[in-house]
């Protein structure tokens, strides 16, 4: 087992929240420099409109992207068993997971959850 060290609630939370806000920022930096770029993805409205339907969403962006379930396990290092489930809406996924499907997927979190 690694290194351990104990600090005040409090002050994991805030690392939490900082971790959170940095993902969040670079996720804005890429949305932000696609755009400059122009070369933000042109998404179908057939992907759209499934989204809008309530599908999946990690199911209609896998789709998209032409990938099996144990592909994007692989991609993703989560397992395919769980994938379906969430899918399904059997289970949500920890933000952890959902982060790990999203990169794997090239989309952003906000995008699948």
């Amino acid at each position: 087992m690694g290194e351990m060290i104990t600090i005040p609630v409090e002050e994991y939370e805030a690392l939490k929240e900082a971790r959170e806000d940095l993902a969040d920022l670079r996720a804005y930096d890429r949305a932000k420099a696609a755009l400059d770029s122009g070369q933000d993805e042109l998404v179908p409205a057939e992907v759209v409109a499934r989204l809008l339907a309530g599908e999946s969403p990690v199911r209609v962006w896998r789709e998209y992207r032409e990938l099996s379930q144990v592909r994007l396990g692989s991609l993703s290092g989560v397992n395919r068993v769980q994938i379906a489930d969430i899918e399904a809406g059997r289970a949500k996924g920890s933000v952890d997971t959902l982060k790990r499907l999203a990169s794997a997927l090239d989309v952003g979190l906000d995008d699948i959850v």
